[in-house]
């Protein structure tokens, strides 16, 4: 087994008014590399806060995350700038297209972002179209397009820089259980075809099937790992 992020003893709190909410407590886990790992748990649970840890996106208040072979917990801001912007890709829960520009643009916009050369980025974001089913829907915008079909010009986006881990919070809950399910049936594809590492969230039980591998979440605390 090859792990390509692990955490130790995870905590994270928050103020709220006069209260402290204790969102992650002394989370401990390793993210396998080329599986599609799901986070699972009600909304509260802390799934999404572990989320944000785990992709350099917030700072837990104690414990490490190592980030294959890198402490992002004790990284400066460049290095986990850089972290994002080359190794890892996000897919929300809104999808975040630009409105204006047609899904070929959406990806190659992605691709100029992430720092790639004007000749690689063409080829690479059509291929990653059709990776995902939208060869033919490409020149379309995003309100010429049903949800499922947003949320994929949104995962090739992400994948488009040949990123280590994809990270995304929620991908389907915006979408209907049919729609839902081709999305994740995707990452699990993209698992196996690219050999990426996906760590996805969800609080809809009916995705967890498809998963390498699931941790439950409950109150900031992991209580179940298969």
């Amino acid at each position: 087994m090859s792990v390509i992020i692990k955490t130790e003893k995870l905590v994270r709190d928050f103020r709220s008014g006069n209260t402290t909410v204790h969102a992650l407590k002394d989370v401990s886990i390793e993210i396998e590399k080329g599986k599609l790992t799901i986070l699972r748990g009600r909304s509260g649970s802390g799934k999404t806060t572990l989320l944000n840890m785990l992709g350099a996106l917030d700072r837990p208040n104690s414990g490490t995350i190592i980030f294959n072979g890198i402490d992002i917990t004790r990284s400066g801001e460049k290095v986990r700038n850089e972290l994002r912007r080359k190794n890892m890709g996000f897919v929300f829960q809104s999808v975040a297209l630009i409105s204006m520009m047609s899904a070929y643009e959406n990806v190659e916009f992605g691709l100029r972002i992430a720092g790639v050369g004007a000749k690689g980025r063409s080829e690479r974001a059509k291929q990653c179209l059709s990776l995902v089913g939208l060869a033919k829907r490409m020149d379309h915008r995003p309100h010429e397009m049903s949800g499922g079909e947003q949320q994929r010009v949104a995962i090739a986006r992400a994948i488009a820089h040949k990123p280590e881990v994809i990270f995304a919070d929620e991908p389907t809950a915006e979408l209907d259980t049919h729609m839902g399910l081709q999305v994740v049936k995707l990452f699990r594809n993209l698992v196996e075809t690219e050999g990426l590492t996906i760590v996805m969230t969800t609080h809809d039980p009916s995705m967890t099937e498809i998963a390498d591998h699931v941790l439950t979440l409950e109150d900031g605390e992991i209580i179940d790992a298969r």
